[in-house]
């Protein structure tokens, strides 16, 4: 069986890292924690699960703490989580016997990470990370925000979540402020950077800086594919927003060069369509990104409504405009099947049923 030490970074963190260590804690065979500058209670919480505490002083950058955690290991292989990260009993469960199972011919095991939920609490925006690595100093982060591991060596895929939970709001410029501190000091700027840079900028509304951030992107030669399909999106909505519809729609035709049209591109695309008042040409779109094909596997964001309710709800608004409400129906019990406790749904249901009796009448 495969040796774990779970590595984290922590600041503030005392209503929380209970929770997160609570559901891993008996998965991992050692347990680092790295304190950036807590005032609250997180050393004290930490030190009922772990003697291993070390502070190290915030330089503004993820990877330098998150990799002196990893300096500090001693098993076979690096976990790293967040505090507000939780693994459910059950997927807990599914750790333990993957442990049992994995053979040190693995390099890295990728898991699935759920970031944002629905109403109901199921999982709309998800995936994979690099979540397991050997504990070998080639596999260790990299970028001040953002961090990643560069994959190589053999690869495992995990379907066992990590489901991101925040209890509170956390400092929503630091990340911002950090790229703008890079940008000031003249630090290269790798293509990663470069379109989390944008999507920052688009994030707090600056969408005149964002486009030119994002451009950028798309023109270096080596961006990862999946980053780039996605900026194209992100690219759009920025021109959206500066009033510039026809290149925002341009945007949107650009991420189609790249790869099979993704449910993300489709829905954006119906969206731009259904907004103009031109639903033939949203239902086209609509129907493609019903059809698409899922693959998380990529390590692209999925975001899940669009590869089912998105598409099903939006036909039936197509629909309904063009008149056609026998579609409209068909495709709102479409869209039911996905999420049966939608208000939109619920809410079209109780739209045409008056629609019925105000006819029979």
């Amino acid at each position: 069986m495969i040796t774990i030490s779970l590595c984290m970074i922590v600041k503030d963190e005392e209503d929380t890292l209970e929770r997160c260590l609570e559901g891993v804690g008996e998965c991992v065979d050692e347990i680092i924690i790295v304190d950036t500058g807590s005032k609250d209670n997180t050393k004290a919480i930490a030190g009922k699960y772990t003697d291993k505490l070390y502070d190290f002083p915030w330089i503004k950058d993820f990877s330098a703490a998150r990799n002196y955690g990893f300096s500090k290991a001693t098993k076979e292989y690096c976990m790293w989580m967040d505090a507000d990260d939780i693994l459910s009993a059950e997927n807990a469960q599914a750790l333990l016997e993957l442990k049992q199972e994995l053979t040190t011919e693995t390099d890295i095991v990728m898991m699935p990470y759920e970031t944002a939920f629905d109403e109901t609490g199921a999982p709309v925006f998800s995936y994979y990370r690099e979540r397991i690595v050997k504990n070998q100093e080639n596999f260790r982060f990299k970028g001040r925000v953002h961090e990643a591991i560069a994959l190589s060596g053999k690869i495992f895929y995990a379907d066992i979540p990590v489901r991101h939970q925040k209890t509170k709001e956390g400092d929503h410029l630091r990340n911002l402020n950090i790229y703008e501190e890079m940008e000031r000091e003249g630090e290269n700027f790798s293509p990663r950077d470069f379109y989390y840079y944008g999507r920052e900028l688009l994030t707090h509304r600056r969408y005149e800086k964002g486009i030119r951030i994002l451009t950028a992107f798309l023109k270096t030669p080596d961006g990862w594919i999946e980053n780039k399909i996605d900026a194209t999106r992100q690219l759009s909505y920025c021109y959206e927003q500066t009033g510039r519809k026809e290149e925002a729609l341009k945007a949107l035709l650009e991420g189609l060069a790249y790869d099979v049209p993704r449910g993300e591109t489709c829905c954006a695309l119906g969206r731009h369509f259904l907004n103009q008042g031109q639903y033939e040409q949203a239902v086209f779109w609509y129907q493609q990104a019903l059809y698409s094909k899922k693959n998380k596997t990529t390590g692209a964001f999925v975001e899940e409504d669009c590869y089912g309710f998105l598409p099903a709800i939006s036909l039936c608004i197509c629909y309904d405009r063009m008149g056609d409400q026998k579609k409209a129906e068909i495709y709102n019990e479409l869209a039911g099947r996905y999420k049966p406790e939608s208000p939109y749904y619920l809410q079209n249901k109780e739209y045409f049923k008056k629609k019925e009796n105000s006819g029979a009448n």
